[in-house]
């Protein structure tokens, strides 16, 4: 499951290489572009969008892997809550992974004062059950961004990659 899939270009990358995937977004224009690059792409089979307000809404099930890359939005919308929702939507053995700035580009529409959380930090508010989890990647990585009008900045991504090693998880976190 992709949360905040926009046009669906992760999910169609995931669905290409086999996946089954859920891609989430609260934009139906969004979805709609989404869905027709499915199926351009030869792979509607395997890839549904579905439109959620994941403060309100949230997909049924688990899933082996859960991704939120750069799920970030200047208006506020519960975003602790959603991505610990999201959490209790990885199965067993299954992966989430979370990426997000970690940093801003000199032409970015964020203001320049806006703190941006470690990896460490991001963690720590899921909250989560550390007997059920284990760390693959928490960490940051730099790399390079291209602006609007070619130019270049290094800047930092905050991943969280952990994976669900109770084998009897059912879908319900216990603490």
């Amino acid at each position: 499951m992709e949360l905040g899939c926009a046009r669906g270009d992760d999910a169609i990358w995931l669905a290409q290489r086999g996946w089954m995937v859920t891609g989430v977004d609260i934009s139906e224009t969004a979805l709609e572009a989404a869905r027709v690059a499915a199926s351009a792409a030869g792979v509607a089979g395997h890839v549904q969008f579905e439109r959620h307000e994941l403060g309100e809404s949230f997909p049924e099930g688990t899933f082996d892997l859960v991704t939120a890359l750069f799920l970030q939005s200047p208006m506020p919308f519960g975003r602790t809550q959603v991505l610990r929702r999201a959490a209790q939507a990885v199965g067993a053995g299954g992966l989430l992974l979370l990426v997000t700035h970690g940093s801003r580009a000199p032409w970015s529409w964020s203001a320049p004062d806006t703190v941006y959380p470690s990896a460490a930090d991001e963690l720590a508010a899921l909250a989560l059950a550390p007997a059920q989890w284990r760390e693959v990647f928490v960490g940051s990585l730099s790399r390079t961004a291209f602006g609007p009008s070619g130019e270049q900045a290094s800047v930092l991504d905050t991943i969280v990659a952990i994976e669900r090693c109770d084998p009897l998880y059912s879908g319900v976190e216990s603490r």
